[in-house]
């Protein structure tokens, strides 16, 4: 399985919303909680090419995006495939 990445802040309901769909996967993720570590901030902004919300989810090294677009992967069947690579 694929390592997960998610950028994310407390006060974000969208953070909340896509740790909860990775946990009813059953996916392990680390998290960074860019309020706690602003010096992080800067490292999810270049790694997500100029996205500066939070969430931001990483699975490898591919940039799934935010919140949205983590439910659209699992709408269209895409995000199992995308973990277990």
């Amino acid at each position: 399985m694929n390592a997960v990445e998610i950028y994310t802040s407390p006060l974000c309901g969208f953070c909340h919303s896509a740790k909860r769909l990775l946990n009813q996967k059953g996916v392990n993720f680390s998290e960074v909680n860019v309020l706690a570590n602003p010096e992080r901030k800067s490292e999810m902004i270049k790694r997500a090419e100029g996205s500066r919300t939070v969430p931001q989810i990483f699975v490898g090294d591919i940039h799934v995006g935010g919140c949205d677009e983590l439910y659209a992967l699992e709408r269209a069947g895409k995000l199992d495939a995308l973990l277990a690579v």
